[in-house]
C-alpha cells in the first residue's frame, strides 16, 4: 500500500520549535535550563500563549506563567531588531487578559507578573552567543533615560553555540542538531529529501526520537514549509540588495552618501518586492527594518518607487 505523504498547507504557521516546546515537560526543562531552577512538576507551569492574538500577521510562540514571572519565548530563523516592539504588543495583550476581572481604578495596587523576553535564534546568518535588544534603540531623537524600556535577550541556539545552556536542556541541544542536519543536507539535495533523511536518521540515532516518531508526518510538513520560507527569504534579500546597488549606481550615488544609498536601497526593496508579489504592508515593514526609518518615510519611498498611491 502506497504511503500517503502530508500535503503542505501554505497557511500553516507552526514551527518545529513551537511544536516541541508546546509540550509542558519540554518547556519546563527549557525554563529550568534558562533560570537554573529545578522544577519537576510540569503542572506548576501555566501556558498562557494567546493563539488568537495576531498583530500585523505575527503570533507569539510561547508564553507561560511560573515563579511569579510571565515568560515570552520566541523562535526566529532571521534576525529581527524589532522584537522589543513586537513583545511590547504581546505583553500588553497578556496583561489585559491577566487583569480582565479586576478594576484598574481600585485604590489598591494591582500586582502583575514580571516579564521575561527571550528569543531563540537559529538562522543561517552569523550572530553572537547573546545579544540584548532594547526598545529604546528604536526611539527617534532620543536623549537621556527612556521613560519606557523593554529588553529582549536573543540567544544563538545553532549547534556549537551556548554550550552550557544546551547541556542543561537536552531537547534544545537535539533540536539544534536536527536543524543543522536539515541545513547540511539541503546543500546537496532537494529540501523534501533532506527533511525526510534527517528525520529517519535522527530517529535511528536517538535525536528527538520519541517526538519525531509521534509527530513524523506533521514535522515533515512543517519543516519543509519552514525551510522553504527561509530559502525564499534569502533569495528575496539577495535580489533586494543587488537591485538596490544597481539603483544606487544609476542615481550616481557615491559610497559615502547615506541619503543617496538609502534611496537606492529603498528603490530596490520596493521594486523587487512588487515583482515578487510581496504585500504593501510587508514592503513597508521591510523598508523600516532594513533602513531604520519611520513608517511615514517608508510610505513616501513606497509611493515614489511603486507608482501606487498610498491608501
Amino acid at each position: 500500500m502506497e504511503e500517503k505523504k502530508p500535503k503542505a498547507r501554505r497557511e500553516y504557521k507552526d514551527t518545529v520549535f513551537r511544536m516541541l516546546f508546546s509540550d509542558e515537560k519540554n518547556l519546563l526543562s527549557l525554563y529550568n535550563a534558562m533560570t537554573g531552577r529545578s522544577y519537576e512538576d510540569a503542572k506548576e507551569l501555566e501556558i498562557v500563549t494567546l493563539d488568537n492574538a495576531v498583530y500585523m500577521g505575527m503570533k507569539n510562540d510561547l508564553a507561560f506563567l511560573l515563579d511569579l514571572h510571565i515568560s515570552l519565548y520566541e523562535h526566529q530563523s532571521t534576525k529581527n531588531p524589532n522584537m522589543p516592539l513586537r513583545d511590547l504588543f504581546y505583553i500588553s495583550l497578556e496583561y489585559q487578559k491577566y487583569v480582565s476581572d479586576k478594576s484598574l481604578y481600585s485604590s489598591a495596587l494591582l500586582k502583575i507578573p514580571a516579564p521575561v523576553f527571550i528569543v531563540f535564534y537559529n538562522g543561517a546568518e552569523d550572530m553572537e552567543e547573546r545579544t540584548e535588544l532594547r526598545l529604546s534603540q528604536a526611539y527617534e531623537h532620543f536623549e537621556g533615560e527612556p521613560n519606557l524600556e523593554l529588553k529582549v535577550m536573543v540567544l544563538n541556539i545553532n549547534a556549537g553555540h551556548n554550550a552550557e545552556l544546551m547541556e542543561q536542556c537536552r531537547m534544545l541541544k537535539e533540536y539544534a542538531q536536527y536543524v543543522a542536519r536539515v541545513r547540511g543536507y539541503t546543500a546537496s539535495m532537494k529540501l523534501e529529501e533532506a527533511v525526510r533523511r534527517t528525520i529517519k536518521e535522527c530517529i535511528a540515532e536517538g535525536i528527538l526520537a520519541d517526538f519525531l516518531r509521534k509527530n513524523r508526518a506533521e514535522v515533515e510538513m512543517v519543516s519543509i514549509l519552514e525551510y522553504d520560507k527561509e530559502y525564499e527569504e534569502k533569495k528575496l534579500r539577495k535580489a533586494e540588495y543587488e537591485a538596490g546597488l544597481q539603483q544606487g549606481e544609476r542615481l550616481g550615488i557615491e559610497k559615502g552618501e547615506q541619503e543617496g544609498l538609502n534611496r537606492g536601497l529603498a528603490q530596490g526593496i520596493v521594486e523587487t518586492g512588487c515583482a515578487y508579489g510581496v504585500s504593501k504592508k510587508e514592503i513597508l515593514e521591510r523598508l523600516q527594518e532594513r533602513l531604520n526609518i519611520s513608517c511615514q518615510t517608508a510610505q513616501e519611498y513606497f509611493a515614489m518607487y511603486s507608482g501606487k498611491k498610498i491608501s
